[in-house]
């Protein structure tokens, strides 16, 4: 991975802040455009707001990249563009938690601030076979103080990173390789025979469901389209418009609802063709999408907080995953 050994405490930043909530494998490529585009967090903090959020497109998660952009002009304008070198002026940066904080220390700065990843909590908890929910008040104190104790204080960046790939390799979530563990005669949790019991977490995930009816209203070659504001999922980016659901309608109920009709006004319009329910799944909403198309005769209602674009300048606005793949399909992107 391109982030190993790096040493730019920018670098370390932005490799944090993509893959937070975010696979390896997703990240990846978003690291490596992102660093090309913004080799150095002056040219970050002075790009457009709409430049970054199309750059970060399909990551999800949209208020990191607004919080990546503040704290890029933080920075720029705090700092004259030098990332801060202590621990305490990396977590002030907008969106810099205690673990990114403590990565970044002790990654480019060889601080003695323990990283505490989900690899992290697994190791320690298998390793000393605490039950303590790592997800808890207690848990947290508890693994932290566990951590920083353990941690060699003149070698912290090579401790942190040895023991993060230890857990991703060998002590995995599922299916540990504890017989060839370097470790397992010390592991109390493969002594008692607790290590797929570990480490233990007391939240279990809500998901909720969601049903989005997007609305394709055109009229010669322009269509509405708008920027969500609201704190929700995909603010700052923008979509069609969009009619929320509690449960799957087809277009026809849709279309006798107060509210579709409240959109489409007197105005003449034909529907020209309907999608297939398509299914985006983020961490704690599923997202049931449906566009359906309004060909108007004469031209477009008046929606408050919507502006008719043309669809060939389409690209030159963020859009959510699902929004972007079915447009792509069209060929509007």
């Amino acid at each position: 991975m391109p982030w190993k050994g790096e040493k730019d405490p920018y670098r370390i930043w932005l490799s944090e802040i993509i893959l937070q909530q975010t696979r390896v494998e997703q990240g990846w490529p978003y690291y490596e455009r992102f660093t090309t585009q913004y080799p150095t967090v002056l040219k970050l903090a002075a790009a457009a707001d709409e430049e970054v959020f199309r750059l970060w497109q399909g990551l999800g998660y949209y208020a990191r990249c607004k919080n990546m952009l503040a704290a890029a002009r933080e920075v720029a304008a705090a700092y004259q563009g030098k990332f801060p070198d202590t621990y305490e002026g990396i977590v002030s940066l907008k969106g810099v938690g205690a673990y990114t904080a403590a990565a970044i220390a002790s990654f480019a700065f060889n601080l003695p601030h323990a990283v505490l990843d989900g690899n992290v909590y697994r190791v320690l908890a298998r390793y000393f076979n605490i039950d303590t929910p790592i997800d808890s008040t207690a848990g947290k104190k508890l693994f932290t103080a566990l951590a920083d104790d353990m941690l060699p204080k003149n070698n912290a960046a090579e401790f942190n990173q040895s023991i993060m790939d230890f857990g991703a390799v060998v002590c995995k979530p599922q299916s540990p390789d504890c017989p060839n563990c370097p470790l397992n005669s010390h592991c109390e949790a493969y002594a008692t025979g607790t290590v797929g019991e570990l480490p233990v977490k007391t939240k279990k995930l809500k998901i909720k469901k969601r049903h989005f009816n997007y609305l394709v209203m055109v009229h010669d070659g322009y269509v509405y389209i708008r920027k969500r504001v609201e704190k929700d999922i995909w603010q700052n980016l923008h979509e069609l418009v969009l009619l929320e659901t509690t449960d799957e309608l087809s277009p026809g109920q849709l279309a006798l609802s107060q509210e579709f009709k409240k959109l489409t006004g007197k105005y003449a319009y034909q529907i020209t063709q309907t999608s297939p329910l398509l299914k985006q799944q983020l961490t704690h909403q599923t997202i049931f999408a449906r566009f359906i198309h309004l060909q108007f005769e004469k031209e477009l209602p008046p929606l408050d907080g919507f502006m008719a674009v043309p669809i060939s300048e389409l690209y030159q606005y963020a859009f959510p995953k699902t929004i972007v793949s079915y447009l792509e399909s069209l060929k509007w992107l």
